[in-house]
């Protein structure tokens, strides 16, 4: 689905991302982890259209995206959330969802003067979807709440329910269990197992929460330093000395080993 090519990316002098390359294979949940620095958000940036690389490339399914806007990439069906939620705080959770599907009638003038009735049967059609969103993500009981009242979990779940409202075909998930109780990040787990296996969604998921890495993800990638140090599963990824070396320092390498 997505192969990143000897990425580079630097600000000023300094590399954040040093030549990493990658797989993200179609139907799979792919985990992405390192220490803090390591540059996973920045390759997400990179990935999304966020930012532009200093060299490499990105493609999807075999068409080169390098450098194309996040826009564009929304059409494609390449789509990411973010670890702090961007939620419009004013509207209710209902509304967040119907706001992204683009090239609504609504959007120009010309129909909203003149076209109120294909407008008010899009508007139906957009209620009737987002109302399956949250029924699915098990949060129909607060479409009427505002947005900005969610508890942080919520709001990792109405992103979620984002990506749902489009032909998403790859998302990339940015720390969704950072700040998150235990419940709700179990509910949030289940959500991205159905979606992958139901409707056939691929993810990449950075975070530090091992468990659900490893209850998530097959297979783990983890980067250091901007480059890619080890892939696996799970099991092999937690046994990787130059892993364990990258999280913890030579000096606990032989104790975590033990």
């Amino acid at each position: 689905m997505i192969v990143v090519e000897d990425v580079h990316k630097h600000f000023g002098g300094f590399p954040a991302v040093d030549g990493a390359s990658l797989h993200i294979r179609e139907g799979t949940i792919t985990g992405l982890i390192g220490p803090n620095g390591a540059g996973k958000t920045t390759l997400f940036n990179v990935i999304a259209g966020v930012l532009k690389p200093t060299s490499g490339r990105v493609l999807m399914q075999g068409a080169d995206i390098t450098g194309l806007p996040p826009h564009e990439l929304f059409e494609r069906g390449l789509l990411r959330t973010f670890q702090i939620a961007h939620e419009f705080s004013s509207m209710t959770v209902r509304e967040n969802l119907m706001m992204v599907p683009g090239g609504q009638s609504g959007e120009t003038l010309w129909n909203a003067w003149f076209a109120r009735g294909r407008i008010n049967a899009e508007e139906r059609e957009l209620a009737a979807k987002a109302d399956e969103v949250l029924e699915f993500l098990t949060i129909d009981h607060l479409a009427q709440e505002k947005a900005g009242n969610l508890s942080g979990g919520q709001k990792k779940l109405l992103e979620l329910g984002r990506t749902m409202m489009v032909d998403a075909r790859v998302v990339f998930l940015d720390e969704v269990g950072a700040g998150v109780n235990r419940t709700l990040l179990n509910t949030i787990g289940d959500a991205i197992l159905r979606l992958n296996k139901e409707r056939g969604y691929t993810f990449c998921m950075i975070e530090h929460d091992m468990k659900f890495i490893g209850r998530l993800c097959d297979p783990v990638i983890c980067m250091a330093e901007g480059k890619v140090l080890a892939e696996g599963s799970i099991d092999e990824i937690k046994s990787n000395e130059q892993v364990i070396e990258a999280y913890l320092g030579t000096g606990q390498k032989n104790r975590v080993a033990s």
